[in-house]
């Protein structure tokens, strides 16, 4: 009796999924004329900030809500705009090289979704878990977003706060280096990123 039972409920679950309705998930590029990446920067004497370009993306989208998706970054664009002249030129040089991001070996960096939850924190709607990849070395990473899929359209700003010793990006780290003194710079920067996409 027992097991006509459970047979019988297993068959009723089969059937209840059967025709239950399936999400329809849309794919969407992210449109990188529609998208802005800035980077700020801090040390023991002062802050840098600054310009990088997306390269591509895609995001997913079921019902009116963000399910995943990736963008990748073109890291050869790093650029400095609270500078100008040699000083810029010599810091965006420098950014390039080895001692950073070493542009030449790692020329993106990409962020994976691998989920998305509600919040109320702040001006935020949601909080965006991913796997940040940064020179070919990646860990996982979530930060507050303000998602909006009204009228049409897709948008999203966020700000990660990334460590970059995590990413092999050691140069002027306390972290790492005894005796900087004024000349250490903080391990954490901030990317403040916002996409856009037509649905």
């Amino acid at each position: 009796m027992k097991t006509q039972t459970f047979i019988a409920a297993l068959g009723l679950g089969i059937i209840i999924m059967a025709f239950a309705p399936v999400q329809k998930i849309e794919k969407l590029s992210i449109k990188p004329e529609s998208s802005k990446i800035e980077w700020y920067a801090e040390k023991v004497t002062g802050k840098h900030n600054g310009l990088i370009s997306l390269k591509s993306g895609t995001i997913e989208v079921a019902d009116g809500q963000l399910k995943g998706g990736s963008f990748v970054v073109d890291m050869t664009s790093i650029e400095v705009t609270d500078l100008e002249g040699e000083y810029k030129q010599k810091l965006e040089g420098h950014l390039n090289s080895a001692d950073f991001f070493n542009t030449e070996v790692h020329k993106t960096a990409q962020f994976v979704i691998t989920g998305v939850k509600p919040t109320s924190e702040g001006i935020y709607n949601s909080i965006i878990n991913g796997t940040l990849t940064i020179k070919g070395i990646s860990h996982p990473i979530n930060f507050p977003a303000k998602v909006e899929t009204a009228e049409g359209k897709f948008a999203a700003y966020g700000e990660m706060a990334i460590d970059r010793s995590k990413y092999d990006v050691r140069y002027g780290s306390n972290s790492f280096f005894d005796n900087l003194g004024d000349k250490a710079i903080y391990d954490e920067f901030t990317m403040k990123v916002s996409l856009g996409a037509k649905l």
